[in-house]
């Protein structure tokens, strides 16, 4: 794994299906080039389910649809794509630190017929990396069918780095990377003292005579009837077979940690992505680190521990003086280590085909700055697939689709008629992959990307396979369906609306409402934007249809009560309505009107009546999720959020309210503890942890570790309190205190809902529905994400380092924040993130109200020493010792911006500014914008 990527492998490895469409606008090419297709035509789809991955590596899909991955534990799992779940079926005894677990992974060319799957992994007790070979049937592993092809010997202490990228080549030859399982250093890796081998990059890299820090090329025996695990060189290797002091196993040489590899199909070259080392300036030790994108037209040696990039060199260091000593040649570099057991003399030291920094690449702007991890991926060309559903588009034709997980960004490298780079481009620009590890093309032509999520912690909440499609044909409209009310009583004018229905392909659309009613003549309405008036009472279904020139037509329908007006709630803060702030009150007053019914004020609606609730939820909840329906009001509907939350858990699929099904009913498990004043606390770390025996010595509640003690106790408090027939709300007017549950970190939501259901109206022969009406506030965390503001501009770009991800701002960037209350906001304090090179200079915010140069509310600096830890107050040291132990950006120095009074809503932007008006350097690092209320 690359070690500045994941602080928990370095120092350990580094939903629901649905969709999203991208939008953008066709691009016409020069000089008779084919054209870039609109990137709305290419729709990532997510696969698996949240939850049901754990820190992926390596993913291969079968033309059935099927998709089966390795997990670095050493899970293996097969994502169904009928059931559209995941299930592990099986698990590999490997060892999990320093980087070593279950990392590679790959079907064999004949997989059809002789079942066979290949591993790269780390044996459980003994220092060896594997690569075995195992028969798959029916979704087994056949434990006796397990062949070692290749056993590398490795060190596991203090060591980082063990590749496991595996592909193959027409002829059947297999190719697997191994990283250089070295220490991690800034720089280039050749410390040649005495018990300081594993400090030496000369061991493995650049000995020829070692498999690490290499890329292999065998030819696996894959003749069923002789299944002995055996293979052969195959001609064109590094070095000839028998060749003193080298393996021939060996195609490239000189690698540090090298990821997924592709062969080109049409000039049969060799891609990878490359891991540099972390050294962000150039020094008299050597230059600053680079990550390399790379292509291999034959076999060679590719620079490592000597060079790096375009052949810039290292220095050898002598580490008993501490003092850099000469320079290789990169034409004739010699590896003069005590610990080399190969050849002295190398052959020539390839360049880098691409190679960028953390900083600013000069020649390679598009790719960003700050953390780096290049991945690598597939070279597309359509004659690879046999009749596929979705080819790519001829754009695509010879093109690298390259990843780098740390950036979020896949890049379409253009090679020239020679081979040579070309250009670049972003592709799918508003797909923002987390992390993507792996990525390969499936049978029916489309892109699939393994995203290992945020962090090790994040991963089994992040972690997801997604499908991209490309779209080659006509599109169906978009159909967006409103009205002006729900309902009303009679007689009932509504007007609809196709606002926001649209035709990617530009075609002209034509509109039909439909509008249906048990026992009432259908009415159709041809125009876009009707005013309907309905004058008999009943329950109408208005559908929109939408048909394209080309006669694609697609639908949405809306429902209208009629006879009914829906009641009117009103829930008013008097403090302020976009933020919650942690142990101060929350005022309220909740007002309710309906026709029928009458009101509040004038007591036909009485308090108890109203459901009225606060709930503090997590991170990631979906305010879409809440659905109040259309039933009478009932405790239920008081725990509307706690309902959400569960039916987006695997509660439902054990129990539910009333009948008890694999597991106690709801109702069951509310009469049990109702005398139990301790039993809410023991459920909720129940819910979270599992546990068996209570009900049945047969029946185990999964555990659910992704779950937040929040959302776990809301869900607890809805099913203690089902049977609940009283209905027992909050006041209609109070303060409500913000507390944070123990064990929350307060960047969740506090959702105030009011909710009324009326008591519906009787027409002749018609039970006309109950009309349920609500209110909803969301008061979010003052603690705002810069990478998440609505106005991202200037030049202000995403950054990640390790696991943590910020804003780089630049001089004149801003970020924006739409129609914020500012009420009762004094301060704002900006906590920058934690960075270790020197790319940034410092610099000022500047908060301005409505627009970038509108009234300047407050101004702050941030300074280097701030943020940079090898200039804050005590260096390095005093950082790394620093507390809090699992926030390294909670360890940096904060700047506060005393605000003018503003009340209100307002947009609220934050210029970054430097006292240099040329400086083109990023200023800083920012990871938080605090709003405080005193």
């Amino acid at each position: 794994m690359p070690t500045k990527t994941f602080i928990p492998i370095i120092t350990g490895l580094l939903v629901a299906t649905g969709s999203l469409l991208l939008a953008f606008r066709d691009t016409q090419l020069p000089d008779g080039q084919n054209q870039k297709p609109d990137d709305n035509r290419f729709t990532p789809i997510i696969l698996t389910p949240e939850g049901a991955l754990d820190e992926p590596m390596v993913f291969e899909p079968l033309p059935d649809g099927s998709v089966y991955i390795i997990e670095r534990k050493g899970a293996f799992k097969k994502y169904d794509p009928t059931s559209q779940s995941v299930k592990q079926i099986g698990v590999l005894p490997t060892y999990k630190e320093s980087d070593q677990g279950l990392v590679g992974f790959t079907f064999d060319p004949k997989y059809a017929t002789n079942h066979w799957v290949y591993f790269f992994y780390g044996h459980r007790t003994e220092p060896n990396m594997l690569l075995t070979r195992w028969e798959l049937r029916q979704d087994k592993l056949i434990e006796s069918s397990q062949k070692v092809l290749l056993e590398i010997p490795v060190d596991r202490e203090d060591v980082s780095h063990m590749g496991g990228g595996m592909t193959w080549d027409s002829q059947g030859n297999l190719y697997l990377t191994t990283g250089n399982n070295t220490a991690n250093v800034y720089v280039s890796q050749t410390d040649e003292r005495p018990g300081r081998s594993r400090w030496d990059d000369q061991r493995s890299s650049a000995n020829t005579n070692d498999l690490r820090g290499k890329i292999l090329r065998i030819h696996p025996t894959t003749d069923a009837a002789e299944p002995t695990g055996k293979y052969t060189i195959p001609a064109g290797n590094l070095f000839p077979e028998g060749t003193r002091r080298t393996r021939p196993e060996i195609y490239t040489m000189g690698n540090r940690n090298p990821w997924r590899p592709s062969i080109d199909s049409k000039t049969g070259w060799l891609y990878w992505g490359e891991i540099g080392p972390d050294a962000d300036v150039d020094s008299e030790n050597g230059p600053r680190g680079y990550d390399e994108l790379n292509q291999a037209r034959k076999p060679g040696f590719f620079g490592w521990p000597y060079f790096i990039g375009e052949n810039q060199a290292y220095p050898l260091m002598d580490f008993e003086a501490r003092k850099p000593g000469p320079k290789k040649d990169p034409n004739k570099p010699t590896n003069l280590s005590p610990n080399n057991s190969g050849l002295n003399e190398l052959p020539p030291a390839q360049s880098a085909f691409i190679a960028y920094p953390y900083a600013v690449s000069a020649k390679y702007p598009l790719v960003g700055s700050s953390s780096r991890c290049a991945v690598g991926g597939p070279i597309y060309h359509r004659s690879d697939f046999k009749n596929p559903k979705r080819p790519f588009p001829a754009y695509y034709e010879g093109k690298w689709l390259a990843a780098d997980l740390s950036r979020f960004w896949i890049m379409a490298i253009e090679m020239d008629e020679k081979g040579d780079y070309k250009s670049m481009e972003r592709f799918a620009p508003d797909y923002h992959p987390r992390q993507p590890i792996d990525l390969k093309f499936g049978a029916d032509g489309d892109l699939y990307v393994l995203e290992y999520g945020g962090s090790t912690q994040r991963s089994p909440v992040e972690a997801r396979l997604v499908r991209i499609e490309y779209n080659a044909g006509n599109r169906k409209p978009v159909v967006q369906a409103t009205a002006s009310k729900k309902g009303g009583s009679l007689p009932l004018t509504v007007a609809l609306s196709s606002a926001g229905s649209q035709d990617f392909d530009g075609d002209a659309l034509t509109y039909q409402w439909t509008i249906t009613a048990p026992g009432i003549a259908p009415k159709t309405v041809n125009s876009a934007n009707p005013e309907l008036t309905l004058t008999k009472a009943g329950v109408y279904q208005a559908t929109l249809t939408v048909t394209d020139a080309k006669g694609a037509k697609n639908s949405q329908s809306l429902r209208l009560v009629a006879g009914n007006e829906p009641p009117v709630v009103s829930l008013n803060l008097s403090t302020n309505r976009d933020f919650f702030f942690a142990g101060k009150p929350i005022q309220y007053t909740v007002d309710v009107q309906d026709k029928e019914d009458g009101s509040l004020a004038d007591g036909r609606i009485k308090p108890t009546q109203i459901a009225i609730s606060v709930d503090y939820v997590s991170e990631g909840f979906d305010l879409g999720d809440i659905g109040i329906g259309y039933q009478r009001i009932d405790a239920s509907t008081q725990y509307a959020v706690a309902r959400a939350l569960m039916s987006k858990s695997d509660c439902n699929n054990c129990h539910n309210p009333t009948i008890k099904g694999v597991g106690p009913s709801y109702g069951q498990i509310a009469a049990r503890y109702q005398t139990d004043s301790k039993a809410s606390d023991r459920l909720v770390q129940k819910v979270i942890k599992g546990g068996t025996g209570v009900w049945s010595n047969d029946i185990a509640m999964p555990a659910h570790p992704t779950l937040s003690v929040a959302d776990a106790q809301t869900m607890v408090n809805y099913i203690l309190n089902i049977t609940n027939k009283s209905l027992s709300t909050l006041p209609i007017n109070g303060n409500y205190i913000a507390t944070i549950l123990p064990g929350g970190k307060g960047k969740g939501k506090f959702i105030l809902r009011a909710a009324y259901s009326d008591r519906g109206t009787n027409s002749p022969g018609i039970n006309m529905p109950v009309q349920t009406s609500e209110h909803i506030v969301v008061l979010r965390s003052p603690q705002l994400l810069p990478t998440e503001a609505q106005v991202i501009a200037g030049g202000a770009v995403r950054d990640q380092l390790d696991e943590y991800t910020f804003l780089t701002a630049k001089p004149n960037s801003y970020i924006g924040y739409k129609s914020l209350d500012l009420t009762d906001i004094k301060q704002v304090e900006f906590r920058p993130n934690w960075h270790l090179y020197d790319i940034y200079r410092g610099g000022y915010v500047e908060i301005r109200l409505d627009s970038p140069t509108g009234e300047l509310l407050g101004k702050t600096e941030i300074k280097e020493e701030q943020f940079n830890i090898k200039k804050m107050p005590g260096g390095m040291d005093k950082f790394w010792s620093r507390p809090p132990a699992d926030d390294k950006t909670a360890r940096t120095f904060t700047s506060t911006a005393t605000l003018k009074s503003a009340v209100g809503k307002h947009d609220l932007y934050f210029v970054f500014k430097s006292d240099d008006p040329t400086t083109q350097q990023a200023l800083f690092p920012l990871a938080l914008i605090t709003f405080k209320d005193d």
